[in-house]
């Protein structure tokens, strides 16, 4: 998103470098894939190997807290061993553990191949996005490049639903991890011929010690993140988070002290590439948030199943994926500051659309706002990944890379927690006015924790009792979507003016793309 054209000529890419960028969308696909399809196997998968309720959520977790865990390790890792090397290891380690998990026969083995996942995943995303930032010097080129690896990404997330429900109709629980297999031998295959090799060649030895304290500063907070959104706020879930950032302070501290830091914290020093991290963490919070509850909307007020509920989440999905690919093409023929802070704005009409949540046309009405939503942000989602990776040095590719995943992850989870308490204390405030008169205090207080455990409530109940429970409760969590829409609206357009006067005081993006740079 620079303006100015340089003094002497980028080399392009040629036939190599695309047909590697089709190589590179394969574990991209894989690996939002993968980060769905379980939780549709997942009453399969009990009803065969028994996990205790403990078990069982980790099973679910442990993939995304690894992922979380290690990416900014793996990252760095990449810069110096190679990014090709590493992508190579990661697929081969991703490809065995999605056997081994297949084929588990305990919980404890289940978690541990679902862990192994995890770390194997965390070598995949900032391997990929380090090899396009190397592999398309030209910056109109590359831009269409992170639009193809974002829209891998999309795509993976909106077969993860149907693709688990076809294959469970027909298999068992464990072919959801074998359908990756394939597709990392084809990687396995095709890298060593299509992709080039990048390191930094002066990257000292990897701290051990620093790898430690990123693992302690981002596994207690995605971990405690996630509990609030789940339970709600409780001593020992704000206590991770806590714990967390405390380790987040001392591997800062860790990092300016050493010659050759696992996170070379200059980086931040350009400050695009700080700003745009944080607009993209901010913009991932706001549809992370709202998409966990339009998800539960569907299923519980709408009464759609799971599957129902992914396919109709389906044109979404899809407009963002269109909208992806177009965002490159546009931005040489509009300024991408106008693309970013007008998408923005986008977003916030769709947001708002989608807090018309009565009437008999509902989730018609929620989709199409969401599908505004995801519209609005797909021109900072594709421009701003390419300018954190154009911001850095190549040789700290890997870095920023791990860096633009590591916000998206953090982003995500903030978003789940904060939106999600926003929308559960209106849920509780409005169905402790909804419910009727009389009902068992232990029944209430089920009730008023969350909408499974009233509609679970009001099964064991009389009819007509348990009707108006079960209206209560949908009518108050319709009240929290609402809500929940009404502040990723607000966020939005503080966000559209705030983009749009800090980029063009940067002099970033303020014009098209007419030359290459």
């Amino acid at each position: 998103m620079t303006v100015s054209a340089p003094a002497t000529a980028v080399p392009r890419a040629g036939r190599r470098e695309w047909a590697g960028l089709a190589v590179l969308g394969l574990p991209t696909l894989l690996l939002s894939l993968d980060l769905s399809v379980l939780h549709l196997a997942a009453p399969h998968l009990s009803a065969d190997l028994g996990p205790s309720t403990s078990q069982l959520l980790w099973i679910l977790d442990i993939y995304g807290f690894m992922i979380a865990g290690f990416l900014v390790t793996m990252g760095t890792l990449g810069d110096r061993i190679g990014r090709r090397r590493l992508l190579l290891i990661g697929a081969t380690a991703f490809g065995a553990a999605s056997v081994l998990a297949a084929y588990a026969t305990s919980p404890a083995m289940l978690i541990a191949a679902r862990a192994v996942l995890g770390i194997a995943g965390a070598t995949l995303m900032p391997s990929t996005l380090a090899l396009i930032r190397n592999m398309f010097q030209d910056a109109r080129q590359r831009a269409t490049a992170v639009g193809v690896w974002m829209t891998c990404f999309l795509a993976g997330s909106a077969l993860g639903p149907v693709l688990g429900g076809v294959l469970l109709e027909w298999f068992w629980w464990g072919s959801v991890f074998l359908a990756g297999v394939p597709v990392m031998v084809i990687l396995l295959i095709s890298a060593p011929l299509l992709l080039p090799e990048y390191r930094d060649r002066e990257a000292g030895r990897l701290d051990l010690f620093s790898v430690l304290l990123s693992m302690g500063a981002m596994m207690p907070v995605i971990y405690g993140l996630k509990k609030l959104a789940e339970d709600g706020v409780r001593a020992g879930h704000l206590l991770a988070v806590a714990v967390g950032l405390l380790v987040g302070l001392l591997f800062v501290h860790r990092q300016r002290r050493l010659a050759a830091p696992l996170l070379d914290l200059r980086l931040f020093r350009n400050p695009v590439f700080g700003g745009t991290l944080a607009f993209t963490s901010l913009t991932v919070f706001a549809s992370g948030g709202m998409l966990m509850f339009l998800v539960q909307y569907l299923q519980m007020v709408e009464d759609k199943s799971p599957l129902e509920a992914g396919i109709w989440m389906l044109p979404a999905t899809a407009v963002m994926i269109v909208a992806t690919l177009l965002v490159p093409a546009m931005a040489r023929r509009t300024a991408p500051v106008r693309l970013v802070a007008g998408g923005m704005a986008v977003a916030a009409l769709g947001y708002l659309l989608a807090t018309r949540t009565g009437g008999d046309h509902a989730a018609v009405i929620v989709v199409t706002g969401l599908a505004f939503a995801y519209l609005g942000a797909a021109p900072m989602m594709v421009l701003g990944t390419d300018m954190i990776l154009s911001s850095a040095p190549q040789e700290k590719a890997g870095s920023a890379s791990s860096l633009s995943e590591t916000s998206g992850e953090l982003g995500m989870a903030m978003g789940i927690a904060v939106l999600g308490s926003v929308g559960t204390a209106v849920y509780r405030r409005e169905i402790d006015n909804g419910l009727p008169d009389g009902l068992p205090a232990d029944s209430a207080d089920a009730a008023a924790d969350s909408l499974p455990n009233a509609l679970s409530v009001a099964g064991q109940l009389p009819d007509g009792v348990g009707a108006l429970v079960s209206e209560a409760a949908r009518a108050a969590f319709t009240s929290g979507v609402t809500t929940v829409a009404w502040v990723s609206a607000g966020l939005m357009a503080v966000l559209s003016l705030t983009a749009w006067v800090l980029l063009r005081r940067l002099g970033v993006g303020t014009e098209a793309r007419t030359e290459d740079t």
